[in-house]
């Protein structure tokens, strides 16, 4: 089955989740979740990795993690492994504890807003799920966060940094800076708590959720580029998932550009052709070759009309004798 590619790059920054099994636990009590952060460190200590926040709740976890070193894959394995192996131990359990692979949004290192939304909505977690007295408690009393060791620097672990955090909402990691973010993480819970659609509070929670990547279009498109470097001597069908679709069509819009100007044509003269004119079915043929796009895509893009014409367009070309048709070939080659 293809597999989502793992972009690593030195100081990349993710926004890591994975759940247990079939939805089930990873964290059976208190001892589970002491045994899961001592876990964290010491994968933090083997890898050098950075973790500017984290939630553990009772079926998942997410974590804010930068990796100095391009290392994500070989940590988190040995950070899942590891926690795996010992909580089996504990449970005089067997067999895999989390579903599937973790999954892991890359965040825009240079984006403040970014890194801002998606901290916030990790340190929320607990206020949204109801894991506390939303009227009562204060969100400093759910234990199982990074969020308390913001507000008490004399507890925080080496390996958690929260200067980044603080430094986007700009404070300083005082006790000016932390009475603020308090109140402002406070002043959340509280608009949470009068509403009856709390995951849908901050359109860019569901951002932070979904997708592969979050940033600006500029990053997106340096991480695009990466991926052809993890694709060299891979078949096109050995890795799936968004980050690889955006790539496809992201290559066949620059086919369609180089073959558009080979052939002295713009969009808009395109637009106008019939769907089953010589040139469309070459350009088809041009780009349904080389990259794995939708077809739906293709005839979007190339105006073809319904997509089952693509295959049609693609085998005529393939198998032209016609002048015309292994002209517009040449031209585009």
């Amino acid at each position: 089955m293809p597999r989502k590619p793992r972009i690593e790059y030195a100081n990349a920054i993710y926004h890591v989740m994975s759940r247990g099994n079939r939805g089930g636990a990873i964290f059976e009590d208190d001892a589970d979740r002491e045994l899961f952060l001592e876990t964290l460190g010491q994968a933090c200590s083997k890898t050098g990795w950075v973790v500017h926040c984290y939630v553990l709740l009772g079926n998942h976890y997410h974590i804010l993690l930068e990796t100095p070193e391009a290392n994500l894959v070989s940590g988190m394995q040995w950070l899942q492994s590891t926690y795996t192996q010992r909580f089996n131990v504990r449970h005089h359990e067997h067999g895999h504890l989390f579903q599937g692979r973790y999954k892991a949004l890359l965040i825009d290192p240079d984006s403040e807003t970014y890194f801002a939304v998606v901290s916030s909505y990790i340190h929320l977690n607990p206020a949204r799920a109801r894991l506390f007295n939303l009227d009562n408690q204060k969100l400093a009393d759910y234990a199982w966060s990074s969020y308390p060791h913001y507000l008490r620097p004399s507890k925080r672990p080496e390996w958690l940094q929260v200067d980044k955090v603080l430094s986007c909402l700009c404070v300083m990691d005082d006790r000016k800076g932390r009475g603020w973010y308090r109140r402002y993480m406070q002043q959340r819970v509280a608009e949470i708590a009068g509403s009856q659609k709390p995951y849908e509070l901050d359109p860019d929670w569901a951002k932070s959720r979904h997708g592969w990547c979050l940033g600006e279009s500029s990053f997106r498109e340096k991480l695009l580029e990466h991926l052809d470097g993890i694709r060299l001597g891979k078949k096109a069908a050995s890795l799936s998932g968004p980050e690889i679709h955006c790539h496809n069509e992201k290559q066949a819009e620059q086919l369609k550009a180089k073959a558009l100007k080979a052939l002295g044509l713009t969009d808009g003269s395109l637009k106008d052709m019939p769907k089953g004119c010589p040139e469309k079915q070459v350009l088809v043929w041009f780009i349904h070759t080389r990259t794995s796009v939708a077809n739906d895509w293709l005839c979007q893009q190339l105006y073809c009309g319904h997509p089952g014409n693509i295959l049609k367009y693609t085998k005529a070309v393939t198998t032209a004798k016609n002048r015309q048709i292994l002209t517009l070939k040449r031209r585009i080659l």
